[in-house]
């Protein structure tokens, strides 16, 4: 059985989420939990909070038991992106983009799934 949880609209590039994101996948959702804990990104708080979420729908929601989860998917997705201007020199403008993501984090119950992601992670 799968479970979802997802968080948007986060004020954080895709690009440093995903970083975090990678660290954490094909884990056990405690073990990555402690991973995050001890990560000194400022991306580990959005993850670990739609982590918990997932968390908490499976044990609530779905009644399955926390030990036996893993991740099978953590997508980062790039949302709407502010367009802001920077003045410089000569009365002149740089444009920028403060960028948004989405966060989803899927929860399986297969081991079996996740089993082959993570011999290859052990290898490297």
């Amino acid at each position: 059985m799968e479970v979802k949880a997802e968080a948007k609209f986060i004020k954080m590039s895709p690009r440093k989420v995903r970083l975090v994101a990678e660290v954490i996948k094909s884990l056990s959702p405690t073990v990555a939990l402690e991973h995050l804990a001890l990560m000194q990104k400022r991306a580990a708080g959005p993850v670990a909070s739609v982590l918990k979420s997932a968390l908490a729908n499976a044990t609530n929601n779905a009644k399955l038991s926390a030990e036996k989860l893993w991740i099978k998917s953590v997508i980062i997705g790039g949302g709407p992106a502010l367009k802001r201007w920077r003045p410089v020199s000569r009365g002149r403008a740089h444009p920028y983009k403060k960028r948004m993501s989405h966060i989803r984090i899927v929860l399986t119950d297969n081991a079996e799934v996740n089993s082959g992601k993570l011999k290859v992670k052990n290898e490297k």
